[in-house]
């Protein structure tokens, strides 16, 4: 596919921050709903007294598991959906207003292990639909930038999901987490009945809420305009799938190459944040409290990883950007490895970080230089689709490492071959020629 397209109405400022402050709210939920706070109420309060040897934890493994199938299985179809532009805010509206209910819905779940179930269910639906916003989401950088800027603005938008994030945090742990005894936070809300959790979940709706209003309300650009092609059902949309994808198998596989490949090095990037917690507590000293510390430490270091990147991928190409991140990382996990004590795990852990924003930037930004015009939401679909199903990966591989060698951080060699998977894989990647600069 060529990243070849006629002149266009470059965005201005304001549309771009409105698109990056979406990105903020996005991963404030992620953060918020699926890693920090909600799934661990779950887990260690609500689910805390289930009777026999059932494990909360292992309800929400499924929860997750058919939340990624969902996605896996919707994320393609809403991508052809969205090649129609003007749908694609429309369908961001829609599902992004799931999102908000279904997290404010989350602030009705009691600690009883009565509630685990719908708190499980909500968990799920939330993250599903959460993910699959993403997919118009993405679709609509091709109506902001032009091939020279692309890079820039993608980074600029994934370090402002990295930013929200880590504020989003703050504020939660500050004003309903942080303390012990009957009320917590500054806020002094009662931890009975877990109130502190389920006011914090109000918070974090209306957090989505907020930030998602400016790019769901701002003018859209010129091209959005231009007629839609006809309706069409699932099954319809799931045979236009089919044949989209057969025509650009036989006509260029390179497509299809690089949705394989960085299914792979995004899943190993996932299972370095996906872990890296868990290793600093566990094999190098890194106290409770201070995993959280080193949580928004690595936030604010991914960001500035994936704005500079942005930079660079302009210069000298989204490919070289992402091979040359994966090539320091593989390094530095490596090197951890071979150390021991908090100080390495924190130096090491951020350098990791700052490589991790470029890659996850850049690796949009080159799909977009890959993707012909009008077909951005099937691409993204497909992109996000890749990802789910290889999402098993690096768990696997982490513990494959950790049962073969009998120690934790062994898994971090697996990690780094997922990594090194994923760069053998790249290489064989032909990336567009690179626009030149404007």
């Amino acid at each position: 596919m060529s990243e070849s397209r006629p002149p266009a109405l470059v965005a201005d400022r304001r549309r771009i921050l409105a698109w990056a402050l979406w990105d903020c709210g996005s991963t404030g939920i992620g953060a918020i709903v699926v890693t920090f706070v909600f799934s661990v109420y779950l887990t260690r309060s609500v689910g805390n007294d289930l009777p026999g040897d059932t494990s909360p934890a292992s309800g929400l493994g499924w929860a997750l598991f058919f939340s990624g199938l969902t996605v896996a299985l919707l994320a393609p179809v809403t991508g052809v959906w969205v090649d129609a532009p003007h749908r694609r805010r429309q369908t961001l509206a829609v599902l992004t207003t799931m999102v908000v209910l279904l997290t404010s819905a989350m602030s009705l779940i009691r600690d009883d292990a009565s509630y685990l179930l719908a708190g499980l269910l909500l968990l799920g639906f939330t993250a599903a639909c959460n993910d699959l916003a993403s997919v118009p989401y993405n679709a609509m950088l091709r109506q902001l930038t032009t091939p020279e800027t692309s890079g820039r603005v993608s980074g600029f938008c994934w370090a402002a999901g990295y930013i929200g994030s880590m504020v989003l945090l703050i504020v939660v742990y500050a004003g309903f987490i942080k303390g012990g005894g009957p009320t917590t936070g500054l806020l002094d809300i009662p931890t009975a009945d877990g109130q502190n959790v389920r006011a914090a979940m109000l918070v974090t709706a209306a957090w989505m809420a907020v930030l998602a209003l400016p790019v769901l309300l701002a003018p859209p650009p010129v091209d959005v305009e231009q007629p839609a092609p006809s309706s069409t059902g699932v099954l319809g949309a799931y045979r236009k799938l089919w044949a989209d994808l057969v025509g650009e198998w036989r006509r260029d596989r390179n497509v299809v190459y690089y949705l394989l490949a960085s299914a792979v090095f995004r899943d190993g990037l996932g299972g370095v944040f996906t872990f890296g917690a868990v290793l600093g507590v566990t094999v190098y000293g890194i106290s409770a409290a201070d995993v959280l510390l080193f949580g928004i430490t690595a936030n604010v270091v991914a960001a500035a990883g994936a704005a500079l990147g942005g930079l660079f991928d302009d210069r000298v190409g989204s490919k070289a950007v992402i091979l040359s991140s994966l090539a320091a990382m593989i390094a530095v996990g490596l090197t951890l490895m071979a150390l021991s004590g908090a100080a390495a795990f924190w130096v090491c852990g951020l350098l990791l970080c700052l490589f991790i924003g470029p890659t996850q930037a850049s690796a949009r930004t080159l799909l977009l230089r890959m993707t012909a015009e009008g077909k951005e939401g099937v691409a993204f679909g497909l992109y996000t689709m890749t990802g789910r199903a290889v999402a098993p990966l690096a768990p696997f591989m982490f513990s494959t490492f950790v049962a073969i060698f009998g120690a934790a951080r062994a898994g971090i060699g697996g990690l780094m071959l997922v990594l090194a998977a994923g760069f053998v894989a790249m290489l064989a990647v032909r990336a567009p020629r690179r626009a030149a600069a404007g």
